[in-house]
């Protein structure tokens, strides 16, 4: 029985200090990117939106979210006893269970950053009021309207799936609504911009996937 058990329980292990050092990683990169990126750009990156809008709530939501599961999964690796009050789910910690989570978790987010980087100075985190200057339809973007969307809902998942608990099952279903209501606002505001060439690239792309 104790070698059946043994892998799980390294793994459960391992997880607890990859957690940290992933969302430590997620915190650099995105940092080192958009000081990095308006330096050379001059130009604001992050657009939340009016105060008290939609789309800054749904900013601010995720920067609490964010904080709150870095600041977690960092804990954790000195404090152990932090998961009674996440409220495991005991019976989704398995092996193979965990480790789909962290396959999904760092595909998702390796697949982000791709896509962050194939869209080259035209990324931006919200909605541009001054931009986009053209509708991107190639690339990622032939298959899914949001691919960076899908790769952060399939990271999401992940993370639950790896620290399976009533926790991450908070961050993930807000996580999705969050994610929804962005992608309604700005497909709003592409709408505006791009009228009829936008409708017919909704029509022929599925939202998500």
């Amino acid at each position: 029985m104790d070698f059946i058990e043994s892998p799980t329980t390294t793994l459960i292990e391992f997880t607890r200090i990859y957690l940290a050092m992933f969302y430590t990683v997620v915190a650099v990169f995105y940092t080192i990117k958009i000081i990095a990126t308006q330096k050379k750009q001059l130009v604001d990156l992050v657009h939340p939106g009016e105060r008290f809008c939609s789309t800054w709530w749904n900013h601010l939501t995720f920067r609490f979210f964010r904080a709150s599961i870095w600041l977690i999964c960092l804990t954790r690796v000195f404090f152990e006893g932090i998961d009674t009050y996440l409220v495991m789910f005991t019976p989704l910690q398995s092996f193979p269970i965990i480790l789909l989570g962290l396959v999904l978790m760092t595909v998702g987010f390796g697949m982000t950053i791709v896509i962050h980087l194939s869209m080259g100075d035209k990324w931006r985190s919200g909605i541009d009021n001054t931009g986009p200057k053209q509708l991107i339809t190639d690339g990622y973007f032939r298959r899914s309207r949001n691919p960076i969307f899908v790769c952060v809902a399939f990271s999401q998942l992940g993370f639950f799936l790896a620290l399976p608990s009533l926790f991450t099952l908070i961050c993930l279903l807000i996580g999705v609504v969050m994610l929804h209501r962005q992608i309604i606002a700005e497909e709003q505001h592409l709408t505006n911009v791009f009228a009829n060439e936008y409708k017919t690239y909704a029509t022929d792309v599925r939202r998500w996937l």
